[in-house]
């Protein structure tokens, strides 16, 4: 019975404490908890002792300083939890949680789930202790590889929970495992299972592109063998790979009648190795890269929501995908001067459980348990030179305290401040573009948004993936609308213009600047002001430039004075049946102040370069 090698007092003391640390910071930035000026000075590096009192019998004290957005950094290592006598010890996130619960800050129930959340994202936080490698180390691998070094949701401290997955599981399927899985493909009768493709992207196209002719012929004389068994014909199946944990863990049990029916027939394993992204169960193809990514239904339960495919999801991907790259096509600004690269939803399989998709208002996961989707790979739109990275990565420090953007803009020989005016550039013109001129609205958070970068280093240009799955319509038409075809405006999230607003800000500022501006003054010497300025800057540029958008600028105000606070953390804490919801993204509001908007106060400079 051998012990996980990361599993050693010394990589789980540290995980812990950058743990504790970042509890502790994001239950400030969501007001669970008050922290008031603690006694003593400041440290050099501004962080001063601050105290905050969870119950009347416990209080926790850090060094640490308030940051832009009303964000915290907390200095790893620094917590100490002050018992009511005032004697003190370590923090640790179990005590941390402890508390929450005993001031009722914390879902009983949900507070004995999470302490195995929190177990299995220490695990995996020891496991990238345990490898070690550099910010310069990590500068050099590929696109597919760096995923398996990143840390996860900067803002949900839960993030590595993977509940489903067992100690085996995690050896294997994680990205920070990095270990090479082939996919088993099965085929499911048409009256359970349909396939949606782009155009020229039927079934026979998908098939001979993803597998290739032998293997698609042998897979095809074993399903005709299988089918001649129970009478039917091999052409009224559909076919689809599935992520080997679900096999075993969803289809063989809850399928089990169509497996004994012949509605579902395994048809063995595919010969190409894949890596598994930082969603888990999206895949990109080492063996053959110039084949599709491919994203896989896998019924656990990470960062608050079981991952899943919705059929309509995969009705109207698609159908989308042809629509935005029509816009694209049709659009110099984003096709010629941004250059952005959007990877389309080229292909989906829906496959619906024949009983527990008919029952009414049955809690999500149950309805989301079968289905594939492929996407085309960012990589095979790069240019020769270039190389891609998650904008996650950005926010990466190594165990040595490297920031791996430190890293970058060494390597890139810009000034800091010139190097973040070139990540600006790359990254905001096609978001703004997207929502100012077609009332567009995408997640472009850490994960989704990938930076494209130069030889040296130095951004370039923006590719957004996801964009089916978390792109938003205003709930008014507008004329860039029409030729949304019918099967994805009847699918695809409609909203007020604050909420299309808000996800870039929740996405983008709240979500990923609100951590990287710090970073950028500890580490490039930019103060968080600056880099603000910065970003103003690039938003003025793009609105000059666009001076007939004026309305869309005043109906999508990315400058107001603030933004909706989501308290991420306390909903998942308070949240004693978010799992059991009948739609994934019900709402489940938390009252908290709104965030201060930087960019309301930033100086309009008008600096572009």
């Amino acid at each position: 019975m051998p012990v996980p090698s990361e599993l050693t007092r010394e990589h789980w003391r540290r995980a812990g404490d950058h743990l504790a640390a970042k509890m502790l910071a994001e239950l400030c930035f969501e007001y669970a908890l008050r922290p008031e000026p603690g006694d003593g000075p400041s440290g050099p590096d501004g962080t001063g002792p601050w105290r905050a009192r969870v119950h009347s019998a416990a209080a926790y004290l850090f060094r640490g300083r308030r940051t832009t957005m009303d964000g915290w950094r907390v200095v790893p290592g620094t917590a100490l939890r002050e018992a009511a006598d005032g004697t003190t010890a370590p923090a640790s996130p179990f005590t941390l949680l402890r508390d929450l619960g005993t001031a009722g800050i914390v879902d009983p129930a949900v507070e004995a789930f999470t302490v195995g959340e929190l177990t299995a994202t220490l695990s995996s936080d020891a496991r990238l202790a345990e490898s070690a490698a550099t910010s310069a180390d990590l500068a050099d691998l590929p696109h597919a590889h760096l995923e398996g070094h990143q840390g996860g949701h900067p803002w949900i401290f839960a993030n590595k929970g993977r509940v489903g997955f067992s100690a085996r599981d995690r050896a294997q399927y994680p990205p920070e495992a990095l270990r090479p899985v082939r996919l088993p493909w099965i085929a499911v009768h048409r009256s359970l299972a349909e396939h949606h493709g782009v155009p020229g992207l039927d079934q026979e196209a998908l098939l001979a592109g993803e597998l290739g002719a032998d293997l698609t012929a042998l897979f095809a004389r074993r399903l005709e063998e299988a089918a001649r068994r129970t009478g039917a014909g091999a052409a009224e199946f559909v076919w689809l790979p599935v992520h080997p944990w679900q096999w075993d863990e969803v289809v063989v049990p809850l399928f089990a009648a169509e497996l004994a029916e012949g509605l579902i027939v395994p048809l063995g394993e595919a010969a190409d190795d894949y890596l598994p992204q930082q969603s888990i169960r999206t895949f990109t193809n080492l063996t053959r890269p110039d084949r599709l990514n491919v994203k896989l239904s896998l019924a656990i339960l990470n960062t608050m929501v079981y991952r899943g495919i919705p059929t309509e999801l995969c009705r109207a991907a698609p159908a989308s995908t042809r629509w935005v790259h029509a816009l694209y096509e049709g659009d110099d600004f984003l096709s010629r001067r941004c250059r952005v690269i959007l990877p389309g939803e080229v292909a989906a399989v829906a496959v619906r459980h024949p009983v527990l998709e008919g029952i009414p208002d049955a809690p999500y996961r149950h309805r989301q348990l079968l289905g594939a989707l492929w996407r085309e790979p960012v990589t095979q739109r790069l240019d020769p030179g270039e190389r891609a990275r998650t904008l996650a990565a950005l926010l990466h420090v190594d165990g040595r305290g490297r920031a791996f953007t430190a890293e970058l803009v060494e390597r890139s020989g810009l000034e800091a401040e010139e190097w973040l005016r070139a990540l600006f550039r790359a990254v905001l013109p096609p978001v703004l573009h997207l929502l100012y001129r077609y009332g567009l609205a995408f997640n472009p958070h850490g994960e989704n948004a990938i930076v494209v970068y130069d030889d040296r280093d130095r951004p370039v240009r923006l590719a957004v993936k996801d964009f089916v799955d978390d792109m938003k319509l205003l709930d008014t038409d507008l004329p860039e609308y029409s030729g949304l075809p019918a099967e994805a405006l009847g699918v695809l999230m409609r909203f007020d213009a604050d909420e299309l607003t808000s996800s870039i800000a929740k996405s983008l500022f709240v979500g990923h600047f609100r951590y990287l501006a710090p970073l950028a003054q500890e580490q490039l010497g930019v103060a968080e002001e600056r880099f603000w300025e910065l970003v103003r800057a690039e938003v003025d540029h793009y609105q000059g430039e666009f001076p007939e958008l004026a309305d869309r600028f005043a109906l999508f105000d990315l400058a107001a004075p603030s933004f909706e606070r989501v308290c991420l953390n306390r909903e998942r804490l308070l949240g004693g049946g978010y799992h059991d919801r009948a739609e994934r993204d019900a709402e489940f509001h938390m009252d908290a102040p709104p965030v201060p908007n930087p960019l309301h106060t930033a100086a309009r400079t008008g600096e572009h370069a």
